[in-house]
């Protein structure tokens, strides 16, 4: 009887073993399948344009909330189909695709950002804060930005005015950031982001048009902060080429002048 139940035994184990190995193949798919659901549904996508100041600021976003993604460069002289087919309205960049799903204008994408992906929130969590920091972004894109764009094309008495006027709203913006070590508070956050224009932006074009709009010596709180903002690595790997971006800005600026004759 001993005998019958070793061999048994025997049987059983061999069973076992041959089981597990005809399932191996199955689990390794399943898991191989798992594993690419999982990638799909984390799968980001980034349209931008290396010089575009609204591309580098979701950019931005997603590396200091460590999001991993694919960055796809448009060529806006001959945009893409894709570009057309998730922006069908603007045909703008920057485009965020998660999921499939595109989400369009840079201040709405970083939003998104920080709904989807809650860990390293660069929106503040009190409301008030909140809606202060989206009303100085709104100010940053409607205000500054916009009067900004009227020096490329003022000339003389007009050219003056314009450049008061941005500087007084440059004044407004330094205001806000009185005693804080970043906009957002003791560290860079979504009003940083949005901000970040001064960074990659404005002094290029400022240097490009040959203009003394925007110096250390007339606001010395911003050009503290770029200090600061500079010293973060996710921002240096940001940055656009200042060479690259002062020839891109010169040679618009002179098809701009030449269409307009």
């Amino acid at each position: 009887m001993a005998e019958i139940h070793v061999m048994i035994s025997s049987c059983e184990r061999n069973v076992g073993i041959a089981t597990a190995i005809r399932r191996k193949p199955v689990l390794a798919n399943f898991t191989s399948k798992l594993q690419q659901t999982m990638a799909d549904e984390d799968e980001v996508k980034l349209f931008g344009m290396w010089a575009s100041p609204y591309s580098r600021r979701v950019e931005l976003a997603l590396k200091l909330k460590g999001i991993p993604f694919q960055y796809v460069e448009e060529d806006l002289s001959s945009k893409s189909c894709l570009l057309l087919k998730y922006n069908p309205v603007h045909q703008k960049i920057p485009v965020l695709v998660h999921n499939g799903k595109p989400i369009a204008e840079s201040l709405v994408i970083m939003e998104y950002i920080d709904e989807t992906w809650t860990n390293n929130p660069i929106l503040p969590q009190d409301p008030y804060d909140r809606a202060m920091a989206r009303f100085w972004a709104k100010f940053i894109d409607e205000k500054l930005l916009m009067t900004a764009r009227k020096v490329s094309f003022a000339s003389g008495k007009e050219k003056e005015q314009v450049i008061d006027e941005i500087t007084e709203q440059l004044k407004l913006l330094e205001s806000e950031l009185q005693g804080k070590e970043y906009f957002s508070g003791p560290s860079i956050g979504y009003l940083d982001i949005v901000a970040s224009v001064l960074v990659f932006w404005f002094g290029n074009v400022q240097e490009a048009l040959g203009v003394d709009m925007f110096t250390q010596e007339k606001f010395p709180i911003i050009f503290g902060w770029i200090g600061k903002v500079f010293e973060i690595d996710a921002v240096k790997e940001c940055r656009i080429p200042k060479e690259k971006h002062l020839e891109y800005i010169r040679t618009r600026l002179e098809a701009l002048k030449s269409a307009s004759k």
